[in-house]
């Protein structure tokens, strides 16, 4: 084995390690021939998701729903995040992976998982106003935040840059997860989305952003990669609208964005596309994309 593939080697194993602590949603896919899912192979979904700019996305998306006020609080009172955080990275990832990637019946699996786990999620915020995750302003918030985020992080950072026409289409194409769970509204432009994010009149300091932030700042990852973590969680709250991010407090640090276009491309080199595209791919008979490189199993 030369240098260069040993080096790749361990970085896979080191990455695709952290998101290994829940079960794969593809484990089966093969088995569904030619059932595109809700997407298929000429859709921006699957190079976007495929790509690793999704990894500053899914920061993003976090460090934003944390403004919400009522979100917070939930995420505060109901979530495990803190006694098992690569647990709730994977269960993310693979919620992801399934709705991004999945035939239908692995979509709607993961969509029932969900709604399972939201069944419970319901109280009282700090300013007294009642949350619930099933509610579907408030299933929104989650939703289009991460549609908004893995959007913006893959126009600075992803492998090809989207037109226009094509960031309304992954918005367009987004929206068919958020009616899944009930999510209303559901924006369909880039323009339109990222208004309703940023002017959201339930954005505002809580005690649940503060613990959210706080711990999205140093998570208790492996010494090994907290330094590309960090990279990337800089690059992700470099891509926050400055609105949202005097809520939350955090800085946009000089030379962000272009670190992390350079860890991206580190990253890209290193794993390729996601192996669940190249699943997916197989799974309807597509050929391989050119100028990708994908890896061929999601866990090496």
């Amino acid at each position: 084995m030369t240098l260069t593939a040993e080096l790749r080697r361990r970085i896979v194993g080191t990455t695709t390690g952290l998101f290994a602590h829940a079960p794969y949603p593809l484990e089966n896919s093969l088995e569904y021939e030619g059932d595109p899912g809700l997407f298929g192979p000429d859709s921006i979904t699957w190079s976007v998701i495929g790509d690793v700019a999704t990894f500053a996305g899914g920061i993003r998306a976090l460090l934003v729903q944390a403004a919400h006020q009522e979100v917070a609080a939930g995420v505060a009172d109901h979530s495990r995040y803190r006694d098992d955080p690569l647990g709730r990275l994977s269960r993310t990832s693979a919620y992801v992976t399934a709705t991004a990637f999945g035939a239908m019946p692995e979509v709607e699996h993961a969509v029932e998982l969900v709604r399972r786990a939201h069944q419970p999620v319901r109280g009282k915020s700090h300013r007294n106003r009642a949350y619930s995750a099933n509610h579907p302003a408030q299933a929104a918030w989650v939703h289009n935040v991460l549609t908004e985020s893995f959007l913006a992080t893959h126009l600075l950072f992803g492998k090809r840059r989207l037109t226009a026409d094509e960031a309304d289409e992954f918005v367009r194409e987004q929206t068919a997860v958020g009616r899944l769970l009930g999510s209303d509204p559901l924006p369909a432009t880039a323009r339109d989305l990222t208004t309703w994010v940023v002017d959201h009149p339930d954005i505002g300091v809580s005690p649940g952003m503060d613990g959210a932030i706080d711990f999205l700042k140093s998570p208790p990852l492996p010494l090994k990669v907290k330094l590309g973590y960090w990279v990337l969680y800089q690059a992700a709250a470099a891509t926050i609208p400055g609105k949202i991010r005097r809520v939350l407090g955090i800085r946009r640090l000089p030379g962000a964005i272009l670190a992390g276009k350079s860890m991206a491309g580190f990253l890209r080199w290193a794993l390729g596309s996601s192996p669940s595209w190249y699943i997916a791919l197989n799974r309807v008979g597509a050929p391989l994309p050119a100028g990708y490189r994908f890896r061929t199993k999601p866990f090496e």
